[in-house]
């Protein structure tokens, strides 16, 4: 199939330009939290000028991925022999190497204990900015829009696996998590007060049919994919696909010419099978070949034909903010 002018201009075909020699998946992840953009509009008043931003990578910064293409050895040692299983967790501690070396990081991870049984809450990553200190909370997250009429754009941007909202989640760092830093707890654990507190959110999110509609809230542009009931999942015949694995949501997929991909129908068989076992949104990337590698050209959640429902019937209970 050849390329439409909506994928040479999508945010795979871009991060691809811009990182077409980045090929370790670790790398990659990196470069794409450092250059996607920001999943939230920083100006829009619901944030309360709390959102946090990276900036344009530096040329330093590019210089210092590519070198890491080259050795990855101080990244690999960095993340070390763990599996995640969190896909948050592994992001984490992929900004936390950043940071690290780039001399900015004060602390990651920082519990703050009231005493020995209750834990008040823990910064994500403490930051320094010339004098000052700044408290970032790091969220990456991944959104399904369930449009629903007169309600809230964020609060129908719902977790695949229907745990959250985009708005629930939101409020919980504004209200809470950036707070922290004003616990009488924190106070002896940090070497000066906290001058700024601030979210950084990546992510992506994923739209019915690929549509893009504006939401108050959200950056234009950000990471974009289209979701689909398994029913109603619909590709072009000469489409390949893969199924990606969790720690590979991050960047857009880049992996050898031999890869095993699936058609179509291959796509639906094998989607049939894992929901008849586990039924959950599965994450699919469609591949093109280039250079001899096979590139993401787009990508989306199929999920269980009941996944709309599922999410009424958490709303109704009261589980998902309206």
């Amino acid at each position: 199939m050849p390329a439409s002018p909506e994928d040479e201009a999508s945010f795979q075909a871009l991060f691809e330009r811009r990182w077409s020699r980045l090929t370790r998946p670790h790398v990659r992840a990196l470069a794409w939290l450092l250059d996607a953009p920001d999943l939230l509009d920083a100006a829009a008043p619901q944030w309360r000028g709390r959102i946090a931003s990276l900036g344009p990578v530096s040329a330093a910064s590019v210089d210092w991925l590519h070198a890491l293409e080259r050795d990855p050895a101080p990244l690999d040692a960095a993340l070390g022999t763990r599996f995640y299983s969190r896909l948050g967790l592994y992001a984490e501690k992929l900004m936390a190497f950043y940071f690290a070396e780039h001399g900015t990081l004060v602390a990651h991870g920082l519990q703050v204990r009231a005493n020995r049984n209750d834990t008040v809450g823990e910064f994500d990553f403490l930051l320094r900015d010339g004098a000052r200190l700044l408290h970032w909370e790091f969220a990456t997250k991944f959104y399904l829009l369930d449009e629903l009429p007169d309600s809230d754009g964020v609060n129908c941007l719902i977790g695949p696996n229907l745990a959250d909202t985009l708005g629930a989640k939101m409020r919980k760092i504004l209200d809470k998590q950036l707070a922290l830093a004003l616990h009488p707890a924190a106070q002896p654990l940090l070497p000066q007060p906290v001058d700024l507190a601030q979210a950084l959110v990546k992510g992506w999110l994923f739209y019915p049919q690929g549509r893009t509609p504006a939401l108050t809230g959200i950056a234009a542009p950000h990471c974009h994919g289209f979701w689909s009931a398994l029913a109603r999942f619909e590709a072009a015949d000469d489409e390949r696909f893969i199924v990606l694995p969790r720690l590979q949501w991050l960047a857009p997929w880049k992996g050898a010419g031999d890869t095993p991909v699936l058609n179509p129908w291959q796509l639906r068989q094998e989607l049939t099978l894992q929901m008849e076992t586990l039924a959950a949104p599965v994450m699919v990337a469609a591949v093109v070949e280039q250079g001899g590698w096979l590139v993401e050209r787009r990508r989306g959640f199929v999920v269980p034909d009941d996944w709309q429902a599922q999410a009424a019937a958490r709303r109704t209970a009261g589980l998902l903010p309206a």
